[in-house]
């Protein structure tokens, strides 16, 4: 007699075996006809507010979120109180009252070689300091003052106008230290006229000070100077027949040139920034 199929025997004649591992839904497929959610592009030329006021240097961004609430702000004529509001850089942005300069401030300072000349762009090809830097700031830097080709020492790069301006103007007074090698012994009745103050082809100069440099030959002196008139400490000792070997500015606006080798650049700090603004 033939025993009755079980439910087991029954799933076994099926054909088929399944396979548990098998998943029981399939990914399913997006149709074709059907678009992703597309991201909206920034608008490069848009720039949170913000961070406008922060790059302007007035404050932090967070600082200048609660100027904004507050009302301090406005955007062409209008006050702007909206957290995340945008401006294009031709926008006209008041803080107070004051036009804003989008621009974030930068200041680099060089220890600046040899032959190498102070100027952005050079007709003859010559090499300009502007190379040095090149590396320093996407943004458009320009030499603070300037040093003749043979002339060594610190120069200040900034984009920040009003700053290089009064760091230039002799009413201001801003502190030039200068380490000068002569072909020859300064003598001490030179020194003493130097201190006096001499009457060049363009009219009078005098000095800070003038002094000769410990444990040197005599040949070696330190004159401080606010001057900023063409080649005038090379003029000063070529007046009295000296030729300047070496001219080398150590300290400019109390900047100095402590580990910064010659040739390399460095950003300043914040407080050597702070320090600038207190020199004006």
């Amino acid at each position: 007699m033939r025993r009755p199929q079980s439910n087991k025997d029954k799933r076994n004649t099926t054909g088929k075996t399944r396979n548990p591992r098998k998943k029981a839904h399939s990914k399913e497929r997006i149709p074709s006809n059907v678009s992703k959610t597309k991201r909206v592009a920034s608008d490069p030329d848009l720039i949170r507010l913000n961070r406008y006021i922060a790059n302007a240097g007035v404050c932090s961004r967070r600082e200048a979120d609660t100027y904004i609430t507050a009302g301090n702000v406005t955007v062409n004529g209008k006050t702007i109180t909206e957290m995340g509001h945008k401006v294009k850089l031709s926008d006209i942005v008041k803080f107070d009252g004051r036009v804003l300069n989008p621009q974030k401030k930068e200041y680099v300072l060089l220890n600046k070689p040899k032959n190498f000349i102070t100027t952005t762009s050079d007709e003859k090809g010559r090499r300009t300091v502007m190379e040095l830097i090149s590396k320093a700031s996407k943004s458009r830097l320009v030499p603070v003052g300037r040093l003749d080709r043979n002339t060594t020492g610190l120069l200040l790069f900034t984009n920040d106008g009003d700053l290089a301006k009064k760091l230039t103007h002799p009413k201001h007074g801003i502190r030039k230290i200068y380490h000068v090698e002569l072909n020859r012994n300064l003598t001490a009745e030179d020194l003493r006229n130097i201190q006096s103050g001499l009457t060049l082809d363009d009219g009078p100069i005098n000095v800070d000070e003038i002094s000769y440099i410990n444990n040197s030959p005599k040949r070696e002196v330190g004159i401080q100077i606010h001057s900023g008139r063409n080649r005038i400490v090379r003029r000063i000792f070529e007046h009295l027949g000296y030729e300047v070997k070496k001219l080398d500015r150590v300290i400019f606006a109390g900047l100095t040139k402590k580990d910064l080798p010659r040739g390399h650049w460095r950003h300043l700090t914040k407080q050597e920034v702070i320090n600038l603004g207190m020199n004006q």
